[in-house]
């Protein structure tokens, strides 16, 4: 006679904690969004419509090159894809030992933006005075010029929920740090071979747990 004993299988919840971390800029930070033109063109292109050439408007293609988080109390606000920095935070584990990997941390860290009516991506808030640059760049075998939005000071704040079993606080904010100054955000980043959209966390800031 055989007895067979039923053993429930136990299965604890996934410890995680969410916390939130002061971002400064160490070197401007510049922007570049997908305009509404710019789409239309590529797209107009791919289905072999004529291009019209259209004159210049270096004011327009300044404003279209922010992110924008907009609601009905404060048109103005400005922002920055939160998917940036996650890529960053994830590109600083190029600077340790090869058990970090970066596949993991893509399913250990999880970062929280804003999305409204202006832009249906989660930005970050970027705070700071935005000015008007031109740059000459390098397109295809000719140049031309581009009106971008530039930051020259700015702060941040990265909403980040992460697995507490896979990674502990303080190596999530040496890799947040790693990343703000090995790989950067926006455009000419180090990341791209630049020395702009570099950052630290903020120590005269705190980082403040949310949830744990």
């Amino acid at each position: 006679m055989s007895t067979t004993t039923d053993t429930a299988i136990v299965i604890d919840r996934i410890g995680v904690e969410t916390i939130k971390v002061p971002i400064i800029g160490t070197s401007p930070l510049i922007v570049h969004r997908w305009s509404d033109k710019a789409k239309r063109q590529m797209l107009d292109a791919q289905q072999g419509k004529k291009k019209v050439k259209e004159h210049r408007d270096p004011q327009a293609d300044y404003e279209n090159s922010f992110y924008r988080i907009a609601d009905d109390t404060n048109p103005d606000r400005y922002g920055f894809p939160v998917t940036a920095f996650k890529q960053a935070t994830i590109g600083g584990a190029r600077f340790y030992d090869k058990s970090v990997t970066m596949t993991a941390l893509r399913q250990a860290m999880f970062f929280r933006g804003i999305i409204t009516k202006a832009d249906p991506q989660q930005l970050v808030e970027i705070h700071g005075e935005p000015h008007m640059r031109e740059d000459v760049v390098r397109v295809g075998q000719g140049t031309d010029l581009r009106y971008r939005g530039e930051f020259t000071e700015w702060t941040t704040e990265l909403t980040i929920t992460f697995v507490t079993s896979m990674l502990d606080r303080n190596s999530l904010l040496s890799l947040v740090e790693a990343g703000g100054m090995g790989v950067g955000v926006g455009e000419w980043r180090p990341q791209k071979s630049g020395e702009f959209g570099t950052y630290v966390i903020d120590d005269a800031r705190s980082v403040e747990v949310i949830t744990r």
